[in-house]
């Protein structure tokens, strides 16, 4: 089958790109023929990747999908004005120097987020091409909790929804990561009928199971119970909870190592001293080695949100991510990330329960790191049946196989 991905986001670029390029990679590895439009490299810095030359339009053929990318206006900063034009720039230049790319495709998958990729979007469909709307993030209610734009947000929310609702009419099938989502779409009138769910995977090439260290980083003592946050440290992943939490429990033998960086690591290394979280570690930036590192001393990962009106159906990837790497999950969450995290072994409280994590927080240091090894298995084997790469890209496979047997529309 001829498949075309339409995607702002593409390799070599980090994050975002991950998903599109494992899949165009992986559907074109089971026989089909696949081709990609989207931009040259700028995430995250908002310049052109070293090595490349922006141009009006670049065909090349990459781990045997065939690539067109076509030029944008490079930036990630935040401002809404210079980021809307990032957007819409690839979107213009895609419905202009990208379209014959995909020409004769039998289905399209869409990256949905920005919806700005409507707009090449929609005049694939009206040539007939069916197509599968990815939903990674739900718009426009993404843009607003993020405070983008401000009040210009506010304005953009009636053209952004009519825009969502146009992609929505539009799709052959309507895809969803989390069953909240799933049930949003429903209430914003998207028919049953179209909503298919399919769930992300992690980056597998990284996140793998590993052997618990033999001798552990940062002077962890080999009995100590360790729990470990790897990311942002910034306002929406709710680490306060987790250090106001293990500054309850210095009385037992847990340490937490949390690395990463971000706009509030000065107020959180300030918070664990004012609390007296002497069992809170901050470690840094890590790179490759160093997460591998982390992950192998780590017994317990910790993923947090904040109580935000999207909490209950967002889906963060580090959950895929830690239970891709056998370790479990304890977490301050609510909605579909609570209910993976405590089926896949793990446990969760409410955004800001200190009191619960805590009690969580004893309960693992008292069961010891046998049981932990033992609800990492449990993680990874949960992660093996929802979420790996097989599974997700079987799922999108028989969705633009669905689309592509409904026809081409006149």
């Amino acid at each position: 089958m001829k498949i075309g991905l339409l995607t702002q986001w593409y390799a070599p670029e980090p994050g975002p790109a991950s998903l599109p390029t494992g899949l165009a990679e992986g559907l074109a590895a089971r026989g089909h023929e696949v081709t990609v439009l989207t931009g040259f490299p700028n995430y995250p810095h908002g310049r052109i990747a070293e090595g490349w030359k922006q141009q009006r339009r670049l065909d090349s053929q990459v781990n045997g999908v065939h690539v067109r990318r076509v030029a944008l206006y490079p930036n990630h900063d935040q401002s809404a004005l210079r980021r809307v034009a990032n957007y819409a720039s690839f979107a213009a230049s895609a419905r202009m120097s990208g379209l014959d790319a995909m020409a004769d495709v039998d289905a399209l998958w869409v990256n949905y987020s920005p919806v700005t990729v409507a707009w090449p979007m929609l005049a694939l469909h009206r040539r007939g091409i069916p197509s599968v709307v990815h939903v990674l993030d739900l718009w426009p209610d993404t843009v607003l909790a993020s405070g983008l734009g401000g009040g210009v947000g506010r304005i953009a929310e009636r053209p952004l929804t009519a825009l969502c609702d146009r992609m929505y009419d539009a799709g052959s099938v309507v895809a969803y990561i989390s069953p909240g989502v799933g049930d949003v779409l429903a209430s914003r009138g998207v028919p049953r009928d179209k909503l298919a769910y399919a769930p992300m995977w992690a980056d597998e090439q990284v996140h793998q199971p590993q052997p618990r260290a033999t001798a552990r980083g940062w002077d962890v003592a080999d009995d100590t119970l360790t729990v470990a946050y790897a990311g942002t440290l910034g306002g929406a992943q709710d680490l306060e909870t987790l250090i106001d939490a293990c500054a309850r429990v210095t009385d037992l033998d847990l340490m937490c190592l949390v690395a990463g960086s971000g706009t509030h690591e000065d107020e959180l290394r300030e918070r664990a001293r004012r609390v007296g979280a002497s069992n809170v570690r901050f470690v840094g930036r890590l790179d490759a080695d160093g997460m591998a590192r982390l992950n192998a001393t780590a017994d317990v990962h910790y993923v947090g949100l904040n109580d935000h009106p999207l909490a209950a159906t967002t889906m963060p990837s580090k959950v895929q991510a830690v239970l891709a790497s056998g370790r479990p999950i304890v977490g301050a969450l609510v909605g579909d990330a609570a209910d993976v995290v405590r089926q896949s072994g793990g446990a969760a409280v409410a955004p800001g329960d200190v009191d619960g994590l805590a009690r969580h927080l004893r309960e693992l240091s008292g069961q010891g790191r046998e049981e932990a090894a033992r609800r990492g298995v449990l993680a990874r084997d949960f992660y093996e049946r929802e979420f790996s790469f097989d599974t997700g890209a079987s799922r999108v496979e028989d969705l633009l196989v669905k689309a592509a047997g409904g026809g081409r529309r006149g």
